[in-house]
């Protein structure tokens, strides 16, 4: 199953830019791979009313995704307690545990263009805040789970992005260098990790995070989505 939601928000790259040399590519996975915001609303709902805290809009909720959960509920609510950031956690898992699977579609470029990448040789992984194990869930779904040499979620490491420990563990992991390395994803957070790790950034504008607040920021290439990844790589 793959959609084409996360509609793009902002203009097109421009043409003819010299291709990127890169052995591994990295992703991060949701609006980047994926769209699960339709599971994130439902566990953040799911979450805010069992504490008891005011509801939060669709968009609030959209733009929370990337987060750890620690964030986002103070994203949404302010301050709070440590205690109550750990009840969200665990009420927010407990409802994604029902529901994340069937509502997390592929962006719809993404099963073509990864068999691209894979054919042509490169070392492909996983790198985000979502656990590894619903990720790997949605990608054997998908009969894509072969495809990725690596995922690391977030239960596997002890700090979350822009803390670069995700990323150097993938790569450590691969046997690469941060040199051979793109980090692809849709978020500033996103790029201050691959900043962080020293691995080159390419922006996808699949997500909510528009074109112009890349500006600014070490963005090697701004994609509208995966679709022209293939062509991006020498």
């Amino acid at each position: 199953m793959s959609t084409n939601k996360g509609t793009p928000r902002g203009r097109p790259p421009e043409p003819g830019h010299r291709p990127v040399v890169a052995r591994t590519i990295l992703f991060d996975f949701d609006y980047t791979l994926a769209d699960s915001s339709r599971g994130v609303i439902d566990c953040i709902d799911y979450a805010l009313r069992e504490l008891g805290l005011p509801p939060v809009s669709d968009e609030q909720a959209r733009h929370t995704i990337g987060l750890s959960l620690s964030d986002t509920l103070i994203h949404l609510a302010g301050p709070q307690p440590a205690a109550r950031c750990d009840a969200f956690a665990r009420l927010f898992v407990e409802r994604a545990d029902q529901v994340m699977l069937d509502k997390t579609v592929l962006l719809r470029a993404v099963p073509r263009s990864i068999e691209q990448l894979r054919r042509r040789g490169l070392s492909l992984g996983i790198v985000s805040t979502k656990y590894r194990r619903r990720i790997e869930a949605i990608l054997r779904r998908e009969d894509l789970l072969e495809a990725f040499g690596v995922i690391v979620g977030g239960e596997d490491v002890s700090a979350h992005k822009p803390d670069p420990e995700g990323l150097l563990q993938a790569i450590d992991r691969l046997s690469v260098s941060p040199q051979d390395t793109l980090y692809v994803g849709d978020s500033l957070t996103d790029a201050e990790t691959a900043r962080r790790a020293t691995v080159r950034f390419a922006a996808v504008l699949s997500g909510v995070t528009p074109l112009d607040a890349f500006q600014g920021h070490p963005v090697c290439r701004v994609l509208e989505s995966v679709a022209e990844l293939p062509e991006l790589i020498a």
